[in-house]
This record gives structure tokens, sequence and C-alpha cells, in this order.
């Protein structure tokens, strides 16, 4: 065959073809072109193929580089010269032009640009079979180091576009996967030559891209981060042509391209991630119940961009939160309400105090609409909830004390949340004191004041820790006597003489405050009990009176001149109604310093009552005789009618048991103190005479006794 060619072709032409001159190379070129068309038209296909093998393995896969031109431009010139006939010979001419775009010589590659660049003017749509081939070539050409090569490479990329565009015979199906597998290249190149090539696959109205999108969406999302701005922007306009084609398409795999959206929306890239969280925002209002088994996954997504740096992505994100925690979609098959919960569980734990907020919404949203299902899962959840009251924010806090009043229904929950706290309190003394009137109080408001402290109550009554309960007893008795929240209790227990419900609370209150004294009283003042606080104040006994009462009594003198004790202050106009009233506050002011300033305070006060002129007459002179004489004319008239009502002698007794388990426990921690710090001074004096008595010489020591007696 080859001996066949060598007859056809002119020595000289073929010397010509592989001369390094270009100019003698085209010449003969042109001159096979004449003879080629000669044969074509003769019909000698067979001397054609014999042509073409020359060419191919005398000078396209020659080791020299000018056989391998002439080589590949006596194929374009076969190719022209067959002109509609050259489709028969593709298969001969294609391969060898292929194999030219992998040479090491620069000039040979572009050569082969030029080659199959005529080729494909020549054969058009019959191209196509050679397609993917040519664009794996073409892919690799886009990032040639030749700038040359770059040039011929591009000229023969929009060429080949041409084609595609206008064939009926392109493959989408087959060229899918070559640009899934490409659609990573970090080269610039590449990315600009991928997106040029999407762009015009999406602009042919019979070439379904939008169903293969899932299969490179990733990839064009990847290039939103690339260093060049203008393949940023290339891919920009890529993806909201997409987006803008999904919005008035009836049928979208939202699924698979959820999958994608929540991985990029966690980008470190700005831009990548302000445009991901802007598809997820239009997939949620478009996707319905396509979506619905990723709310979790879009969730997860969502919350962090809730606290971005970026204004336009926390925007974005909270109006996408919105409108997934309304969409209505609980019944729906594939809704997992323990996996959103895992996300919001996990998002508790977010450093940033809106993402946070947002987590506890959505438990409380869940929480309404899928109350049995959540409390299913609360068994997981309840502790890291009880852990949020520490948060540092209070507005925090205080959503997560709704979602606990909220679970709170249940009785055994209640008390749950309640121990909790209690324990908490007693882990954290600084939480209980920055936030625990926060946190009472709050919970009050939810779920009733009497509920919470009967609660509070019941469980301080048993609590070991006598001194936590001393404390934490003040901390609710300050809350009970300063709070708005708590007036209703307050009116109550104002009525605990002489109403049913009043007493009860009374009742229930009365064993753990008597942790302490000054809670004691101040319930008694608010009870209107005096009697029983003036019995109560008499009881105290040397130990009780210490620094941390005299820091509580002086509170208390304070609150008395608030507006939450100005009925007992009006009281004082009619001294001889209300005697005990006065005894109790004569006792507190004897147990105050003289020279504090809670001692004026209340001096002051009790200046101003009204006694009568006899009473003034007969003891001017002592302004406590006053009361004694009181106290004596209205022993026969109680302060309130039915004061038997409750058992105080019992009360008391109560009291006085628990203030001695009180001093027994002080006394008991003196000793364990005492104990421990003679132990460490009797360690101290052994070290220190084994250290001397090993340093000081046998002759230096006094002689003993027996030593003595002998001489």
């Amino acid at each position: 065959m080859a001996a066949d060619a060598l007859a056809i072709i002119p020595g000289a032409v073929l010397r010509n073809l592989a001369d390094k001159l270009y100019e003698k190379r085209k010449n003969a070129a042109l001159e096979i072109e004449g003879i080629i068309k000669q044969l074509s038209t003769a019909g000698e296909h067979e001397k054609i193929a014999a042509v073409i093998g020359l060419l191919t393995s005398d000078f396209a896969m020659s080791p020299q580089a000018n056989h391998r031109k002439g080589g590949l431009i006596g194929l374009a010139a076969v190719t022209v010269g067959l002109t509609s006939e050259a489709a028969q010979h593709l298969e001969l001419i294609v391969p060898p032009v292929l194999n030219a775009f992998l040479d090491q010589d620069s000039r040979v590659r572009y050569y082969a640009c030029e080659a199959l660049y005529n080729i494909a003017k020549v054969v058009r749509g019959d191209f196509i079979i050679y397609f993917n081939k040519i664009f794996d070539a073409l892919c690799k050409l886009s990032a040639d180091s030749d700038a040359n090569v770059q040039s011929a490479a591009h000229l023969l990329d929009r060429l080949v576009k041409d084609i595609v565009t206008e064939s009926d015979q392109f493959s989408i199906e087959e060229f899918i996967p070559l640009l899934r597998e490409r659609m990573n290249v970090l080269n610039p190149y590449v990315r600009q030559f991928l997106v040029g090539w999407i762009t015009v696959l999406d602009s042919v109205p019979d070439i379904d891209m939008l169903g293969f999108l899932p299969d490179f969406l990733d990839g064009l999302f990847n290039m939103l981060s690339d260093n060049s701005h203008e393949i940023r922007q290339q891919a920009d306009a890529a993806l909201s042509e997409f987006l803008q084609e999904i919005k008035n398409s009836p049928n979208v795999d939202y699924g698979r391209m959820a999958e994608i959206l929540v991985r990029r929306a966690g980008s470190d890239d700005e831009f990548t991630r302000l445009t991901s969280i802007t598809w997820i925002n239009e997939f949620v209002k478009l996707g319905g119940e396509q979506l619905v088994p990723y709310y979790a996954d879009i969730l997860g997504a969502i919350l962090p961009c809730i606290s971005d740096e970026e204004e336009k992505i926390r925007v974005v994100a909270r109006e996408t939160n919105e409108e997934l925690r309304a969409m209505k979609s609980d019944q729906t098959e594939g809704f997992d309400i323990g996996a959103i919960l895992i996300i919001a569980e996990r998002e508790l734990n977010s450093e940033h105090e809106a993402t946070r907020i947002e987590a506890l919404h959505w438990f409380s949203t869940l929480l309404v609409r899928n109350r049995t299902e959540f409390l299913g899962y609360l068994e997981g959840i309840f502790e890291p909830l009880l852990n949020a009251l520490s948060d540092p924010s209070d507005a925090v806090v205080l959503l997560v004390l709704e979602v606990h009043a909220r679970i709170a229904e249940e009785p055994h929950h209640f008390h749950h949340l309640v121990s909790y706290l209690i324990r908490t309190f007693h882990n954290n003394h600084v939480l209980l004191e920055r936030r625990g009137a926060l946190i009472v109080r709050r919970l009050c408001v939810l779920l009733g004041a009497e509920k919470v402290y009967r609660e509070f109550s019941t469980i301080l009554e048993k609590e070991g820790d006598l001194d936590f309960a001393s404390t934490m007893v003040q901390a609710l008795n300050l809350i009970l006597l300063t709070s708005a929240e708590l007036a209703e209790l307050r009116s109550l227990l104002k009525k605990s003489l002489v109403d049913s419900r009043g007493k009860d609370l009374f009742l229930s209150l009365y064993p753990s405050w008597c942790h302490s004294p000054m809670a004691t009283i101040s319930l008694c003042l608010l009870a209107q009990a005096y009697n029983h606080a003036s019995s109560v104040i008499q009881s105290l006994g040397e130990e009780d009176i210490n620094v941390k009462f005299l820091v509580q009594l002086d509170k208390l003198i304070r609150l008395l001149e608030t507006p939450v004790f100005a009925y007992l202050r009006l009281q004082l106009l009619e001294p001889g109604k209300h005697t005990w009233l006065l005894k109790t506050l004569y006792g507190l002011l004897m147990l105050l310093p003289q020279q504090s300033a809670a001692f004026k305070i209340l001096r002051t006060r009790l200046k101003t009552v009204p006694f009568s002129e006899n009473l003034k007459r007969t003891s001017s002179a002592n302004p406590y005789s006053q009361i004694l004489q009181v106290t004596e004319d209205g022993n026969r008239n109680q302060d309130t009618p039915n004061y038997s009502a409750i058992n105080f002698p019992s009360r008391l007794q109560q009291f006085e048991s628990m203030q001695q388990q009180h001093r027994d426990h002080l006394k008991n921690q003196l000793q364990s103190r005492k104990s421990a710090s003679a132990a460490v001074l009797g360690q101290e004096i052994q070290r220190y005479e084994e250290s001397h008595s090993s340093s000081v010489p046998e002759i230096s020591r006094p002689p003993s006794r027996a030593s003595r007696v002998i001489s």
C-alpha cells in the first residue's frame, strides 16, 4: 500500500512536505489536495486510503518534527480534497491528528489544531462521533504552556461548539461524565473552557443541561472562589441562568442539588456562601415535599449563616430559616424530627448568640407542632437544654426557659427542671448570683409563681447542704419581696391568716424558709403573722446573729421602705390594732448595731408612729416602754381575727429545730477546721524537729536525765 502511495504522490512533493519551511510544506499539501480530488472523482478510494496510510506512518508518526508537521497538513489536505466524501475516511484521518495534540513539540501541537480545524470545517456534523476524544484533547490544550497553541485551540474550540449546536447527533448523556470528571480541576484556563461549554450547551434548546445539573453543580460552586475575577463572574453567570431555569421548570431534582448546596454553604469563601444560601432560599420556596427529607441538612447549613459576618448572608439565611420553619410538613412522609433536633442541639453550642437563639426557636416550634414526637426524643436533648440555662446571653436563657416551660407541662418534667436548677445553683454560686433572679422570675411568669415557689420549697426542705439551702432560700425570698412578677403571690401570702389558699401557701413555704431566720421573718411580715415574727426574733440565739444575718437584716430594713411593704407602714398608723407589728419592728431594731444605717432608718420610721397622748405622758422617757404598754393592752385583741388558723407554736418548734441543725452544722465545720489546722501544725513541727535533730552535733546536746543521775 505504501508503494502504491509512493507511485501516486511524486517524490518531490513528499520531500517538500517534510521540509523545514512552512511555505514548501503548504505548497506540497496543495498538490496532495489536487491529487486526492482526482482520485475521489475517479472513485479510487483504495488509493486514497493508501495515501492516508503513507501520510500517517511515514509522516504523522515520524520521529522527525518536520515530518510530523508535514503529515498533519497533508491529512488536512486529503480531507479538503475529499470534500463531501471525507466522512468515510475519518477513522483513518482523525486519530493521528488527535495523537499529535500530545506531542512534545509545541509547533506540532499547533499544526495539529490547525489540521483538525480544517478537517472539521469540511466534515461538520460527521465530526460528532469523535466529539468526546476531541473534547478531552481541547480541555488539555486550553491549559497548554504555549500561547500560540492556546490561541489555535480556542479557534478550534469555537468551531467545534458551532458544529455541536447545529448537530442532532450530539449525545449529552455521553458528554456529562467527561464534564463531571473535569469540574474540580483547578487550572484557570481549563475552568474557563468548561464554563464556556456548559454555557453553550445550556443555550441549545434541544439539550437538557438542567436535568444533568446535579452532576456538575458542585464544580460550578467551586469556581466561585477562584482567584480569577473573570472565572468567578463566568461561574456566577452560569449559576444565575440555571437558577432562573429552575424557577421556570416544573421538573427539578431538588434533592441531589440540596446536598451540594448544604456543603457549599459552609465554605470559607464569602461569595460561595452567599450564592449557596440564595439557592437554598429559592429551593425552600420551590421544592415542596421533595425537600422534606433534607430539612435537617438544610437547617444545619442555615443556622450558622444566621450569624455570618456578611450582612447579605445573614439576611438571606434569616429569611430562609423563617420560610423553613413556617412550612407545614409535619405529617409528610420523610419528615425526620429527630434529625432536626440533633441539628438544633448542635447549634446550641454555637459561639454566636443569634444562631443559638434560632436553634431554640426550632425547639419551641417542634414542641408545639409535634409534642408527642418531641417528647420521644427528650431523653437525649433534656440535659443540653438544661445546660443552656448557663448561657452567657440573657436572651438565650429566656428562650431556654420558654422551651422548658412547655416541656414542664408534665409534672415529672417540671420536678426534674426545678431539681436541676437547684443542683446547678448549688454547683455554680456565680450563676445564682447573676442569673438566679432572671431565671426564677421568668419561670414564675411562664409556669405560675405559686407552682414554682411550692416546688422550690419542697425540694429545698430536704436539701442536705444547709449552707446552700440558706443561700438559696435567701435568694428566693429576695425575689419574692422585690419582683413585680410575684405581686400576686405576695397578695396571696398577705391573706395567709384569713384565706385557705394563702394559709396553704404559707405552710408550703415555711419549712424551707426556716433555713434562713431573716427569710422566715420576711415571710411572716408578708403574711402579717406579726406575733409569730416576734416569737421568731425572740428565739434567736447568740450564734444566729452573725455578719451574714446582719447583712440580710440590713436588706430587709431597706425593703420595708419600698412600695411592697406600704401596707405594713400604713398599719403603723394604728399601733393599738397592730401591736405585734410594733413589737416585731422594735425587736429588729434591738438586733441592729446603733451605728448602722439600717438602725437609723428603722428608728426614724418608728419615731413617726402616732402613739396616744396618754402613753406619751406616762412613758415619755422610754419609747420601748410605749410598745410594751401597747402590747399589754392589745393582748386582748390579736392582730387578725383568725390567728389561730395556723398552728404557730408548732411552726416555731420547726424553726428552732432547723436553726439548731444549722448551729450544729456550724460547730462541726469549726471543729473540722480546728482539727485540720492542728494536724497541719503538728506536721510542720514534726518536720522542723526532724530537720534540726539531724543537724545538731552529739556533743552539743544536753545530757539526759539518766546521765545526770549517774554523775
